[in-house]
């Protein structure tokens, strides 16, 4: 949707993600793609929160490398996406939601 993901992703478990360090530049560079993933992310929270719905979200760490997790959102902040057990990924470094 927002970012061509073809490249192969590495899946992980939620709990592999307070170990990964993210980069503090925006995966995103377009305002129509950051906008397109604003849309995604809180459709997420919604299907988390009303039908505990799991999403892929793909997002990148400091090296650049894709990642993938499957998991329920739960909240929506300015800054992150927050997962079960307060795991939070920074909303910067996600590059797509399915």
């Amino acid at each position: 949707m927002i970012m061509n993901t073809n490249d192969l992703s590495c899946l992980i478990s939620k709990e592999e993600i307070p170990m990964i360090t993210f980069s503090k530049e925006d995966v995103l560079t377009n305002k129509i793609q950051k906008s397109l993933r604003a849309y995604a992310l809180n459709r997420a929270s919604q299907l988390g929160n009303l039908l505990k719905n799991k999403v892929d979200i793909y997002f990148k760490n400091q090296e650049d490398k894709l990642m993938r997790v499957t998991t329920t959102v739960w909240a929506i902040t300015s800054e992150s996406v927050v997962l079960k057990k307060g795991i939070v990924i920074p909303r910067m470094s996600v590059a797509r939601v399915d």
